[in-house]
């Protein structure tokens, strides 16, 4: 459903944000490697995670990646409006220019309730709730040792 960007980067900052709930700061090897993306992918994905704001990178010893303190609630719907614009949320199933309530696409008003399911649920869900409510799922799923 999402692009791959997007995939990677709210696995990535989930895992970071997991990984930060234990005081620790994961480098961009640790996250590729448990999030399963390919490392010179990732490091773009955070390098633009770090300027949009969304993440803090350190250098050195205790270096690595953090949820940036500005951001305490972080909604999915910021990580993927960020990569991949609005248009999942506010565009036409079948990709029309011109699809409203008075000129609908053949798929229009069964779409619309999903577009809009999808929006509440992007909306609400943040990437701390994701890591804070299902740290022993996320262990699972990332503990590959």
């Amino acid at each position: 459903m999402f692009k791959k960007e997007t995939e990677y980067a709210l696995r990535g900052l989930v895992y970071i944000q997991s990984q930060n709930q234990n005081d620790r700061r994961p480098g961009i090897s640790e996250i590729s490697t448990e999030v399963e993306t390919p490392p010179h992918f990732m490091a773009k994905i955070l390098q633009r995670m770090v300027r949009l704001g969304f993440i803090e990178s350190t250098k050195g010893k205790n270096g690595g990646y953090s949820i940036h303190p500005a951001h305490p609630a972080l909604s999915l719907k910021q990580v993927i409006t960020a990569i991949e614009g609005n248009t999942l949320f506010e565009g036409c199933g079948f990709g029309l220019k011109h699809c409203d309530e008075n000129n609908p696409c053949p798929l229009h008003f069964s779409y619309a309730p999903i577009r809009d399911a999808l929006n509440t649920l992007v909306e609400s869900e943040t990437i701390q709730s994701l890591a804070g409510n299902h740290s022993s799922t996320l262990d699972l799923v990332f503990s590959r040792k």
